[in-house]
């Protein structure tokens, strides 16, 4: 008898730190998925501020768009876009640099040819172009040597983003 009570309480001592355990894990859990939501909030927000005023350094001044999207020079700027800039860029994503998607609610059309063309020209020279050097942890945008065909069309399907 004393064994059969002995085995029974040592059964349910053991039942019972199991339960223990489990509510352990489950808290445990539920802190993680918190803090990885606080850190996928955070990538969203881009500490640069939207400046539309400016220009850049470079060639292009006062480049203003036709309303019409120009849907060839679209297809050639995206091949020249998954060829060049995937590297760095993603769309809708932060990587090495700055998602591209909206970048004309950001940035004036100057200032963004001016950045695909002159790349090293505008990272010595243009403040925003420095603070965005700085919030990307120094990885500078590397002069694809583009020509100014190529910095159109690029331009031109950024507006389809």
């Amino acid at each position: 008898m004393k064994k059969l009570l002995s085995v029974l309480a040592l059964g349910a001592l053991l039942a019972s730190c199991g339960e223990e355990k489990k509510e352990e894990k489950k808290g445990g859990f539920e802190m993680n998925r918190t803090k990885t939501e606080t850190k996928a909030v955070e990538a969203k927000s881009e500490g640069v501020p939207v400046d539309m005023d400016n220009q850049g350094v470079g060639d292009y001044k006062e480049i203003s768009f036709d309303a019409d999207i120009d849907a060839e020079m679209a297809a050639a700027g995206e091949a020249k876009f998954k060829a060049v800039c995937t590297a760095c860029h993603m769309v809708d994503k932060r990587l090495i640099g700055p998602a591209l998607k909206g970048v004309y609610e950001r940035r004036s059309p100057s200032w963004v040819m001016n950045m695909i063309a002159n790349p090293d020209i505008m990272l010595k020279e243009d403040p925003i172009a420095q603070a965005l050097l700085k919030e990307y942890n120094n990885a500078i945008m590397l002069n694809q040597n583009l020509s100014e065909e190529d910095t159109r069309a690029v331009a031109e399907y950024l507006r389809t983003l």
